[in-house]
């Protein structure tokens, strides 16, 4: 076995690996390159698992980044247990093959209670007086205290919400260093998400993701000569690449307007009723899982899903199976928007009766995932005072609400989940085995990367 460190570098397609990126394209050219064809839905964990698996999402059960669970009559983002990926993982095979193998999992998700030797994943904690308190999580437990008294505390903003950048990936790569000084794993996992941010904000045509590029260029940089220094292999992947949008669809008020969606009205506000509702959609970026409780409607839904201009296609029972979608956590059908579009979670007809959390930072309580959150709302007239006067009363122990998010997805300029229809906006894998092709599917790098890893 080869020492490897995979590095994945959220949002890097063919289309952005260039003179932008100098340290990275050199290392490119030095080795072999493939592009991928991304996993539906093309997901931060969609992606992740299947290339940790080898599986597609009706085998590893990773449908997108959220789901709702008819059971409980809940919805569920951004959960990090490792045991909602069903299959052998990478680290796994190679263990099995080679007892005594060790993996350090820095910052990929499902990351919690897994079989990786060493784990650091966000996670905050919440006291029962209602705060947030950030912080990271380890395995083993030790580590937390060890990590943060040589790198200072996880930059927590700098990882998601309108302060997201580079600082995050910054700290996970100095801890991927910390990691391999320290215990010397087999495999290192980084997953470095800079790119994530501003290629939404600003979408990848905006002249400023030049320097966004070089950020994260000098950040794998370091970490290639940091690595092959120690004579460890790096191989780089991306789950999915960014494309431009410039519309947006609310599912959930179009089946409103059809009397399907159900709301509770609680302290004056609006939440979405999922278990009362007859039919209702689970946003995540361009796909969206639409539920239905009335089995009755699936060819109404159906019909009014495509009729909307900003639907490309919706899958049903037999479109899923043959995509590798079919799994129980998927729901009855799937919309796929078209490539200049995206799907927001809003339900409300009245900005003044949505929920509190819909102007906040709350990935886990609204019913899909929410890009909006990477900017303060242009109505606040000064921002950073505002901001700052939320973040005093914190410290001070007020609670309140950090409520900066606007209600605005126009401004969201790049989006991902729909399979591009250019391979140059396709995710890449760049690696030093010597048998990659130029093209793979998702689940084909799972072979790539024990491939490159076994090789002697």
């Amino acid at each position: 076995m080869r020492r490897t460190a995979i590095l994945d570098i959220v949002g890097l397609s063919p289309r952005l690996l260039d003179e932008r990126m100098p340290r990275l394209a050199a290392h490119a050219a030095r080795y072999n390159q493939a592009r991928i064809r991304p996993v539906l839905p093309a997901l931060t964990c969609s992606a992740q698992a299947t290339y940790l698996t080898g599986k597609l999402p009706e085998a590893h059960g990773i449908v997108g980044n959220g789901w709702y669970d008819r059971a409980l009559a809940e919805h569920h983002f951004w959960k990090q247990s490792n045991h909602l990926m069903s299959g052998e993982k990478l680290w796994e095979t190679l263990r099995r093959e080679s007892p005594g193998f060790t993996c350090a999992k820095l910052f990929w998700w499902y990351n919690m209670y897994s079989s990786a030797d060493w784990s650091i994943t966000p996670r905050p904690m919440y006291p029962a007086d209602g705060r947030k308190v950030f912080d990271i999580y380890t395995q083993p437990p030790e580590l937390r205290e060890q990590v943060k008294e040589k790198l200072g505390e996880f930059p927590f903003p700098a990882f998601w919400g309108p302060r997201a950048g580079i600082a995050s990936s910054q700290w996970i790569a100095a801890s991927a260093k910390w990691i391999e000084q320290q215990h010397l794993p087999d495999l290192s996992l980084v997953y470095l998400p800079h790119l994530d941010y501003n290629l939404q904000r600003l979408g990848p045509n905006d002249p400023a993701i030049a320097q966004d590029l070089a950020a994260i260029d000098a950040v794998v940089g370091e970490l290639l000569e940091f690595y092959a220094a120690r004579e460890v292999q790096v191989i780089v992947l991306s789950e999915y690449a960014i494309t431009p949008v410039r519309r947006s669809l609310a599912l959930n008020r179009l089946f409103r307007k059809e009397g399907w969606i159900r709301v509770r009205h609680e302290l004056g506000r609006e939440l979405l009723d999922c278990g009362a509702s007859r039919a209702f959609a689970i946003a995540d970026h361009q796909i969206a899982h639409v539920y239905l409780n009335d089995n009755g409607l699936m060819a109404e839904v159906r019909a009014l899903l495509e009729k909307a201009p900003e639907v490309a296609c919706v899958l049903g029972p037999e479109e899923l199976r043959d995509a590798g979608l079919a799994h129980p956590r998927t729901g009855d059908l799937v919309a796929v928007s078209h490539a200049d579009a995206w799907f927001t979670w809003y339900y409300w007809e009245d900005d003044a009766r949505a929920p509190d959390f819909a102007r906040c930072v709350d990935i886990h309580r609204k019913y899909g995932y929410d890009p909006v959150e990477l900017f303060v709302d242009p109505a606040i007239r000064f921002p950073t005072l505002a901001i700052g006067a939320k973040l005093l009363r914190k410290k001070l122990g007020f609670r309140g609400l950090f409520d900066v998010v606007p209600l605005a997805p126009h401004l969201v300029r790049g989006s991902h989940g729909a399979i591009p229809s250019s391979d140059d906006d396709f995710p890449v894998l760049i690696s030093p085995h010597a048998a990659l092709p130029s093209s793979l599917r998702a689940n084909e790098v799972h072979g790539q990367l024990l491939a490159a890893i076994r090789a002697t």
